[in-house]
């Protein structure tokens, strides 16, 4: 990709993969690329509810958490073609998969346990790793997630010494290889 490349997106672009793998950074890096909106769906979800995602988990639980994040992502698929980062979780329902499907595609960014671990140690804004062994529940959430989300329509390797610009490229290469998503001027 050349430096003052020209692109038009022609879908929205989902990115779906376990927290900690960069949704949001890449989310926004790609956003400004390709010059079109970022929409992160939990920033989202918590504008509308005044309120944390983890707050929403404890007051109003997950299968709340869910419906609204259904509802938020359809919302975030209708308007023009954008970069939207969802929350870890969003992808495994299959409404969720099928509306993305049919208005964008879905961008999995894979990274691995031990990457995924380093990131998310050290933070406590994660309500599903608030367990006696956070480890052992992340790696759980993993084993159940992965072989859902290779249902994406692409498949990013998340690599441990990769800077953002340089993931950020790998995603645009991938994207710009299926002009029927992103077309070069």
């Amino acid at each position: 990709m050349a430096a003052g490349q020209q692109y038009q997106l022609k879908r929205t672009v989902v990115l779906v993969g376990m927290m900690g793998s960069g949704k949001t950074a890449i989310g926004r890096a790609l956003a400004a690329a390709l010059d079109v909106p970022f929409m992160d769906s939990d920033a989202a979800i918590e504008e509308a509810a005044a309120a944390s995602i983890a707050e929403i988990f404890a007051r109003d639980g997950e299968k709340f958490f869910r419906k609204r994040e259904a509802e938020v992502l359809r919302r975030l698929l209708s308007g023009p073609p954008g970069i939207v980062s969802t929350g870890g979780g969003a992808f495994l329902a299959e409404a969720n998969r099928d509306a993305i499907a049919q208005m964008g595609v879905a961008v999995w960014l894979d990274a691995d346990l031990e990457i995924l671990w380093e990131r998310v140690r050290h933070k406590d804004t994660r309500p599903l790793l608030r367990t006696a062994d956070p480890k052992a529940t992340l790696t759980g959430i993993f084993e159940e997630r992965a072989p859902i989300y290779a249902l994406a329509g692409l498949r990013i390797d998340v690599k441990e010494t990769a800077s953002i610009e340089q993931t950020t490229l790998s995603v645009l290469r991938r994207l710009a290889s299926r002009p029927d998503i992103l077309e070069t001027k």
